[in-house]
């Protein structure tokens, strides 16, 4: 593959050069032979970075080591570089490979003849020359209900949920807690009747029975 180094502010080794081919070659046997790449060494301060940039054929990959020093920043930009290649060739790899089902339904449907008609039996003629005549099959007709069928609610009798004694909104409000009960019918001491009972959003609603 081929490599362009830059070195901003920085001097590139011979050894740091081979290294960086090294790596660079193993990505090009993921993404083939046209494959180019360019890497860029700076420094801020105390910290080396490589940045380093491979243009594959129909993808650009882009990675960026930091470190110490410039190899353990090279090897840093050069393995995320060879994992994002790896996963590329994969994809492709998957893109391409059909399965035997993939393969029939992606093929056109067999063209088969239709099938003749059977000729008619001479023997079973009769005195005529004519065919005799076919006989009839009956065939079971299923009929399905012009209505449908109506399901009857699943109803439960109860009588927990009247208040046997005259009590305050505030006691029926307690009682309710305390029974752990989402409806009460009560009556208060001046024979007014009240529901209570618990909404959806879990507040108690209280009905006045005229």
């Amino acid at each position: 593959m081929e490599v362009e180094f830059t070195a901003r502010q920085v001097k590139i080794p011979k050894a740091l050069r081979e290294l960086a081919q090294e790596g660079m070659e193993r990505i090009g046997r993921l993404l083939g032979r046209t494959a180019t790449g360019s890497i860029v060494c700076s420094a801020q301060r105390h910290v080396q970075i490589v940045e380093l940039t491979v243009q594959a054929r129909m993808q650009k990959f882009a990675a960026t080591g930091k470190g110490d020093s410039l190899d353990a920043a090279l090897r840093q930009a050069i393995a995320h570089a060879e994992n994002q290649a790896r996963r590329y060739r994969d994809r492709k790899i998957v893109s391409k490979r059909l399965t035997k089902e993939e393969k029939l339904l992606s093929q056109p449907p067999i063209a088969r003849p239709k099938a003749r008609a059977p000729e008619p039996d001479l023997e079973a003629a009769n005195g005529n020359g004519r065919p005799a005549a076919k006989t009839r099959t009956a065939i079971p007709v299923h009929s399905f209900p012009a209505t449908a069928t109506v399901v009857e609610p699943h109803l439960v009798r109860s009588s927990e949920a009247i208040a046997m004694r005259p009590m305050t909104i505030e006691e029926a409000v307690k009682d309710a807690e305390f029974q752990d009960r989402d409806l009460l019918i009560f009556r208060t001491a001046a024979g007014d009747m009240y529901v209570l009972h618990r909404r959806r959003d879990g507040q108690m609603e209280l009905v006045e029975l005229p």
